[in-house]
């Protein structure tokens, strides 16, 4: 596992809820007459600029991509449906699942995509539920599609595939 502090300059990370992001930069500011050390990131995709203390890039959920045991993990999380239905009504249940998103965590978002694929076969889901289970995907889809170093229409097509009815 890469240390926090031990991300360089063309590295790719995983920043929480926004997924797949590459190292482009290293700073050092004086802030409040101490020396900090900052990430600048860049998510692929959209583009969007980070900047993350190093000190606390972990603590913000900034991690290495999935190794291939993690990979293993996040799919037996998802071909298990031995799940209780959640029975919160959908405030709730879009709050808890925000949170698992906004820890970065790679099981924590398969667990969201599963919850919520699980239950649009069972009910009409509401709008932000929707978006979050795309957020979910996209983020899944987005890590999977650079770790396993293969396009992220066929890793689209694998996870969709677990949930056809």
């Amino acid at each position: 596992m890469i240390d926090n502090e031990n991300f360089e300059i063309g590295m790719t990370a995983v920043y929480p809820a926004h997924g797949v992001a590459d190292v482009v930069g290293l700073e050092t500011k004086q802030v409040g007459g101490q020396a900090l050390r900052f990430y600048h990131l860049q998510v692929r995709g959209s583009g969007l600029k980070i900047i993350v203390p190093i000190d606390k890039a972990g603590e913000n959920g900034m991690r290495p991509l999935a190794g291939p045991d993690e990979i293993d993990k996040m799919f037996e999380i998802l071909r298990d449906r031995d799940v209780p239905m959640d029975r919160q009504t959908w405030n709730r249940r879009y709050r808890n699942f925000m949170e698992k998103i906004r820890t970065g965590s790679l099981h924590e978002v398969a667990e969201v995509y599963r919850d919520l694929s699980l239950l649009r076969s069972q009910k009409t889901l509401s709008h932000g539920e929707r978006e979050m289970l795309r957020t979910a995907r996209d983020l899944l889809v987005g890590e999977l599609a650079v770790a396993r170093e293969t396009s992220e229409s066929e890793v689209a097509e694998e996870l969709d595939s677990m949930f056809k009815n």
